[in-house]
């Protein structure tokens, strides 16, 4: 099983350009809403037309602008599941399973095919049922059954928990890791979100502005994140711009501070991220360690996130910006800072107004060029 794909879509105010390469693995791909992610899928789907390039799947030709190859979305035999599971609301669950098998299959072969996905997903008893007689989570097991019964290429998910919440998403991921078991070809996972993408994905794309800007396992994504948007989608809060000093410091004008770093910073190096987490509470000066006031202090359920302002900043001739601004410009200019409420004592943890020293690992920076 494999896929190899290279394609280019221009828009007016937009412009996908991505290649990529997959065997019979997960690719989840990772990025925020509009960058790309469910046109790529919609381009292999045949659903819409790339301006040029190719894709290729297990060695058929789906797309070819130069050799003006363009199969079907029928031809092409993929499966595409969005969040709202599409079942046809006439058809009975055994018929929206079948609905999926190539016609060309004996009546016969369809029982049993039907039979094994219902059984798959504990849907024998709702063989009859309708859609508007389900439950969502039965609505998308009947939708992942119809899946897997037209065997398809490649499968391919569209952010299918994006409108659920918390509780039944968790029930629900059960159901998707029945369908990962089930299937031995390419998996493509559409998500903005990191827990689900390192939960399901084998490898993450990270997808920004129609560029996969970054490529590599969940690992490599939390630990060693090449990019900004690497950064950010992986969950940490801290990202800002960074200056080259030299070989073991940077210079963070939003933030007013200069750190030192363990590893080497490059020459190019444009930006810098530490995750709100690795911040420690400091008894003292010393490297890496500044003064800071806590303007804000939010409370989550099991964590205290405080935004914390540095008291003694440099001008480093940060840029002026309008009125409508100024609230990212008090965001950029803050570092998160979060503690586990549980194992953090109630009187070291940070109130608003309250003036302290932390330290930033220097060993814990991540520098990236991009």
């Amino acid at each position: 099983m494999s896929l190899d794909v290279a394609i280019t879509k221009k828009f007016p105010d937009f412009q996908l350009d991505v290649a990529f390469s997959a065997e019979s693995e997960t690719l989840g791909f990772l990025g925020a809403s509009g960058c790309g992610k469910s046109l790529t899928m919609r381009c292999i789907a045949g659903i819409a037309r790339p301006d040029a390039g190719h894709i290729v799947v297990n060695g058929v030709t789906f797309f070819d602008s130069e050799k003006r190859i363009n199969l079907t979305p029928q031809q092409r035999k993929t499966a595409l599941l969005f969040q709202n599971y599409m079942l046809f609301p006439n058809l009975t669950v055994a018929h929206n399973v079948a609905a999926g098998i190539d016609k060309n299959v004996s009546k016969a072969e369809q029982d049993k095919i039907i039979a094994t996905e219902l059984k798959r997903f504990s849907l024998e008893s709702f063989t009859d049922r309708y859609p508007d007689e389900l439950s969502g989570g039965q609505q998308q097991r009947v939708a992942l059954a119809r899946m897997l019964a037209a065997k398809p290429a490649i499968l391919m998910l569209d952010e299918p928990f994006s409108a659920l919440d918390a509780h039944l998403k968790g029930v629900l991921e059960q159901n998707l890791a029945n369908l990962f078991d089930a299937y031995e070809g390419t998996i493509l996972y559409v998500s903005h979100d990191i827990d689900e993408a390192l939960r399901f994905c084998d490898r993450i794309a990270v997808v920004e502005e129609g560029k996969i800007v970054e490529e590599g396992t969940g690992d490599d994504l939390i630990n060693r994140p090449q990019s900004l948007a690497g950064i950010k989608l992986s969950g940490c809060k801290n990202a800002t711009v960074a200056e080259y000093i030299d070989d073991h410091h940077v210079r963070l004008p939003k933030w007013g501070i200069e750190l030192a770093t363990a590893d080497k910073v490059p020459q190019n190096v444009e930006h810098l991220g530490v995750r709100a987490a690795f911040l420690q509470r400091a008894d003292k000066s010393g490297e890496n360690v500044f003064r800071v006031r806590v303007d804000r202090a939010i409370d989550a359920r099991f964590e205290r996130t405080a935004l914390l302002g540095v008291v003694e900043r440099a001008d480093f001739g940060v840029e002026e910006v309008g009125a409508e601004e100024e609230d990212m410009k008090f965001l950029h200019q803050h570092i998160f800072w979060r503690l586990d409420t549980l194992n953090t004592p109630m009187d070291k943890l940070p109130c608003q107004g309250d003036e302290l020293f932390v330290h930033i690992p220097k060993d814990k920076l991540y520098l990236v060029t991009h």
